[in-house]
């Protein structure tokens, strides 16, 4: 495919920069809590108030209606200019796009696109991480409202979010694929307990949520009761991998930095083959992304197809930050800029984080690869 830009592409690629170069924050992204919140949702802001948040969804919900071409331009954009990232609503937004009412989407989507409320996923819990069929978050029909009990876990931006799109299992004698439904709860619902979980790098993005007879309308069901596995699987296919290039473009960027250190300081021996396995590997990804994306301009929606993206995506910016770390050497871990070990502590989770490297495996052995199912 010919990924050079059209007039219309061009033009718009070019209005982006510019407002980029003018409107990427200055202050650097604090590391936690809700100062960090709050330097997010400034940029939510900044980005929607402009008009380029929801680029190809639907004009009537808040999007612009625009081709998917043109959010890969504004991630490739975004992440070669070392902004932000935009804030993660697509995938969210696309699971509720495809199963929720005309009316829920109208309720649900422009404030979600807007930033207006901050909205979280409640999927994995203690027991069901990598094997999400087998949660047990329980919610039972009461009158007029569900009733949930049970527990969440790595709910990120659970501590501030106002909405959760919940999974929780509503047909207990179905088979587990097929008892779960969806329910957006409200979450300063009575009976809603949240508890940050602090990690290495001092981020209390992730936390725990408890669910202790929280009454949630009936009419906050997306989609058909048992129909919450097929949405579950719209949501993680569209968040698995940088399919619209703009982690691909942050890691080039990145490469490009860590080579300028390395001429500085000067590197040999390990270190040296480190960074030109990092320098291929990103190239790799960049190529493979760009084919990923060319299906979706095609009209193919993101399929298993995406766990090669991720695989690919988790093993490139783990050595990126492995390389970073080895090239700051003692200072990176003692006195030295703390960005560097956050991030490299950060990139440890990549692997476990959207469904685990050896699940990722696991789908392209089955579902690309055609492989008999394990017992």
């Amino acid at each position: 495919m010919d990924f050079r830009d059209t007039p219309e592409e061009g033009a718009f690629r070019g209005e982006l920069r510019t407002w980029l170069a003018a409107n990427i924050p200055n202050e650097p992204e604090p590391a936690q809590g809700a100062e960090r919140a709050a330097f997010w949702h400034r940029w939510h802001r900044a980005l929607y108030g402009a008009g380029w948040m929801g680029l190809s969804w639907p004009v009537e919900v808040g999007g612009r209606g625009l081709a998917p071409v043109y959010e890969a331009i504004f991630n490739d954009e975004i992440g070669a200019a070392g902004a932000p990232p935009a804030p993660h609503v697509g995938f969210l937004g696309r699971a509720l796009l495809a199963f929720a009412s005309d009316a829920q989407r109208e309720q649900f989507l422009p404030p979600l696109l807007s930033g207006d409320e901050v909205w979280c996923q409640g999927f994995s819990e203690p027991d069901a991480g990598s094997d999400l069929a087998s949660l047990s978050t329980r919610a039972v029909l009461d009158g007029d409202h569900w009733v949930v009990n049970g527990q969440k876990v790595w709910t990120s931006d659970a501590a501030w979010a106002h909405k959760c799109l919940l999974l929780v299992r509503t047909e207990p004698d179905a088979a587990k694929h097929k008892g779960i439904s969806t329910l957006v709860l409200d979450m300063d619902t009575p009976g809603v307990e949240v508890r940050p979980i602090t990690m290495a790098n001092r981020d209390t993005e992730f936390n725990e949520v408890f669910f202790d007879d929280v009454r949630v309308p009936a009419d906050r069901l997306i989609g058909e009761r048992g129909q919450g596995w097929a949405l579950a699987m719209t949501t993680v296919s569209y968040e698995r991998g940088p399919a619209d290039v703009g982690f691909s473009s942050r890691y080039t960027r990145t490469v490009r930095e860590l080579e300028a250190t390395a001429r500085d300081v000067g590197v040999d021996g390990e270190l040296r083959l480190d960074l030109a396995r990092a320098h291929v590997q990103t190239e790799v990804l960049r190529l493979h992304v760009l084919r990923s994306l060319s299906k979706r301009l095609d009209g193919s929606d993101p399929g298993p197809e995406g766990s090669i993206d991720k695989l690919l995506s988790t093993r490139t910016e783990q050595l990126l930050h492995h390389v970073a770390i080895d090239l700051h050497g003692a200072a990176a871990l003692v006195g030295g800029p703390r960005d560097v070990l956050d991030a490299y502590l950060y990139s440890r989770g990549t692997s476990i984080a959207g469904g685990t490297s050896q699940i990722q495996r696991t789908i392209v052995a089955e579902r690309l690869l055609g492989l008999p199912r394990g017992r």
